[in-house]
């Protein structure tokens, strides 16, 4: 019966209304002008999805009456188009597995981002919605209140995007303050909304949900994270208490099941990254930690994996460059070390002696259960070669031009 219902909940098949990692994508081909204007939160199998569509077909094999073809991805992805994907991702409060997505599509690009570049960019971008997990609302609902359409005019209007970009329309960023609709049954386009539809949804960049985008670099002695506080409540920034260490989630959740975490601490959960397992999706953990702060403790969590744009209200520096499974100073830490997660200052600092720190050795784990089964020997390749987080965890070489 819960299937059912919970099924029922959803527009369409294989679709999902938070706005996490796959709907953040559809934001930013959007916003880098590889999508039509205004289709990335049409519903599947209505009138008007089909017809976008088929309309996307035809644009791909366009050839016009004076002999232009098609506009290929090499055309369209350059700096200004990766950079207004990054405002994009602040403005949106959209998924943190694009600060490693982004990172990779730019290099393949040969253009090099880091994470420095996304922190900077979210000091000066306004947050302009509020979505799940940022918000009460979902992707149908952004979408309805004015979208994309509304949230690129008003970036634009405000000078935090770049106009001057090719994009499969043609040239100029400003068609995609239009959204689709169908006009006597064909495909037409209109202004999106000038003014937000509901307020409590999207904002106008005059009036924001937060003066920044909310992404931030911590780093210090354990070495640099990301950490999205975009939903994290300015109390709860700061966190300072001793670790408990786990080397998956699975082994939290046990340990929370046991009562065992009913205290102040710092939830370390690593060989979680590229390397050692392929960093799976860590938003299990999201629940236990926000029951555990509900209940007035001070908690967060420390991981070289990943948890998408489920990270939520619970302060997670996610990402940990580097991991523990390259020799990251995270494999250091033990239970008990007290660690420091300050977002408003950026630092991610464990406080133990200097002397001592420099002669700890890094732990070890068995490993062996993620290299066997279900396609894993498949990937060992990609494991074995993985870049760190921070660069994009990138299984090849970069080329030579690329490092001039």
């Amino acid at each position: 019966a819960l299937l059912e219902t919970e099924s029922k909940s959803y527009h369409g098949p294989g679709t999902c209304t938070f706005y996490g990692t796959a709907n953040s994508n559809q934001m930013l081909m959007e916003i880098m002008g590889l999508h039509l204007p205004g289709t990335a939160f049409i519903n599947p199998g209505s009138p008007l999805r089909e017809a976008l569509t088929r309309a996307a077909a035809r644009q791909a094999v366009r050839i016009s009456a004076e002999g232009e073809a098609f506009t290929p991805v090499a055309e369209i992805v350059d700096e200004k188009a990766i950079v207004n994907a990054m405002v994009g991702l602040m403005a949106t409060g959209g998924s943190t597995n694009h600060t490693m997505h982004l990172v990779a599509a730019a290099r393949v690009a040969g253009i090099d981002i880091n994470w420095d570049d996304f922190d900077t960019l979210s000091t000066v971008v306004p947050l302009l919605a509020r979505v799940y997990p940022n918000g009460k609302a979902d992707v149908n609902q952004f979408h309805a209140a004015g979208g994309l359409g509304f949230v690129i005019r008003e970036l634009l209007d405000a000078g935090l995007l770049h106009d001057d970009v090719q994009t499969v329309v043609g040239k100029g960023l400003y068609a995609y303050t239009r959204e689709p609709w169908l006009n006597n049954g064909q495909l037409d386009w209109r202004d999106a909304p000038s003014e937000p539809l509901d307020r409590e949804i999207v904002r106008p960049a005059s009036d924001p949900f937060s003066s920044n985008g909310g992404l931030r670099v911590l780093s210090g002695q354990l070495g640099r994270a990301v950490i999205k506080v975009s939903a994290v409540k300015p109390e709860h920034r700061l966190v300072e208490a001793p670790a408990v260490v786990f080397h998956s989630q699975d082994d939290m959740l046990a340990a929370f099941k046991r009562g065992e975490l009913e205290k102040d601490f710092i939830a370390v959960i690593r060989f979680q990254g590229p390397r050692a397992n392929g960093m799976p999706e860590l938003h299990k953990l999201t629940p236990a930690l926000s029951i555990l702060q509900e209940r007035g403790f001070k908690v967060a969590l420390v991981t070289d994996g990943r948890m998408s744009g489920a990270s939520g209200k619970v302060p997670a520096a996610i990402h940990v460059s580097p991991e523990a499974a390259q020799g990251g100073p995270i494999a250091k830490v033990r239970d008990g070390d007290i660690i420091r997660v300050d977002a408003d200052n950026g630092l991610l600092q464990v406080q133990v002696d200097a002397e001592e720190w420099a002669l700890r050795t890094e732990s070890d784990a068995d490993l062996h259960g993620n290299e066997y089964g279900v396609g894993r020997e498949l990937f060992a390749v990609f494991r074995n070669t993985a870049t760190s987080a921070e660069e994009g965890a990138i299984s090849f070489a970069l080329p030579q031009w690329e490092k001039m």
